[in-house]
This record gives C-alpha cells, sequence and structure tokens, in this order.
C-alpha cells in the first residue's frame, strides 16, 4: 500500500468520523423540531433559544454531511449518462470529478475567510433576545466544512486515479 493510499484511507475514516457527529446531530436536530412542534402546538409557547438550536445544528450536519455523501456515492450525479461507461471511463469522470470539487473547494475556503473573520473578531451573535451567543462559532464551520470537503475529494481522486490506472482495488 502506498503512501498516498493510506492517505485516502486516513481521510475516509476520518470523514466516517465526521458522518457519525452529522448523524447525532440529525437526531439532535429530529429531538429539537419535535421539541419545538410540542411547545408551540400543545402549550401554545415556544423558545427563540430552542428555534436558534434547530439551525446552529443543521450547520453541522449540512457542512460534514456532504463530505460523508461523496465519500459514500450518496451524491448527485447525472447516471443516464454515467451508466453507459466503461468502467475505466467511469473512474476517469470520477477522478476529473473530485479534482473539479478540490478547486471548488478551495474557491470557497477562501471566499469564506473574510467573513469569518470578520465575524470572528466582533464575537458576533443573535439579535434576538435569548437567543443563541456564538454565531462566529457557527460561521467557522464554513471553511473547516469545505477543507473537509477537499480532503475527501483528494481521497477520491487518489483512489479513482489508481484504479483508472489499472488499481481497481482502490476504490
Amino acid at each position: 500500500m502506498s503512501r498516498a493510499e493510506k492517505l485516502a484511507g486516513g481521510i475516509d475514516n476520518f470523514v466516517d468520523a465526521a458522518g457519525r457527529i452529522t448523524a447525532w446531530s440529525s437526531f439532535a436536530l429530529a429531538l429539537v423540531m419535535g421539541g419545538n412542534v410540542l411547545l408551540r402546538y400543545g402549550f401554545n409557547t415556544g423558545s427563540v433559544w430552542s428555534q436558534e438550536l434547530e439551525w446552529h445544528l443543521m450547520s453541522p450536519i449540512c457542512l460534514f454531511g456532504m463530505s460523508y455523501a461523496l465519500r459514500h456515492g450518496e451524491h448527485v450525479r447525472v447516471d443516464v449518462l454515467f451508466a453507459s461507461y466503461s468502467q475505466r471511463n467511469k473512474y476517469l469522470v470520477e477522478f476529473i470529478s473530485a479534482l473539479l470539487s478540490m478547486v471548488i473547494s478551495l474557491i470557497i475556503i477562501k471566499l469564506s475567510w473574510a467573513y469569518v473573520l470578520q465575524s470572528w473578531n466582533i464575537g458576533e451573535g443573535t439579535a434576538n433576545p435569548g437567543g443563541i451567543s456564538g454565531r462566529y462559532l457557527l460561521k467557522a464551520l464554513i471553511p473547516i466544512g469545505f477543507a473537509l470537503l477537499f480532503a475527501q475529494s483528494l481521497a477520491q481522486a487518489i483512489q479513482y486515479f489508481l484504479a483508472w490506472r489499472g488499481r481497481t482495488d482502490a476504490v
């Protein structure tokens, strides 16, 4: 096993761990949303804090979940075209797609950096009384989530390149 394959395997394991965090966040989100519905319609009351908690949980679900979805092939692709390709051409398309995903991830990281730093420097919080402070922590998940997507795309680029070159055990 080459260093590149070990790197790809390590990234895959890390993304799987992030996926477990995402799964638990999804479970917590379902509980919070159910509680909010029960409070609103059962007791005619609500909580700004718990409503804001919904999107505080949704952020890591989306930003970490996209890497997990990519890792397990649950992302969107045009299967109508893809199905007719030879296995070797499928590996090539996956490799090129991984490279494009890496470029897009880097662009988003670069563009979000100033936004996150500004939020962090002012200690941005909520404008709602009784809401959750520390909104800058959530915004910091943007470059982290896309760095994770970059890493998973790198792992897949390695795996699909090796498969394209004949190492089909790499995927």
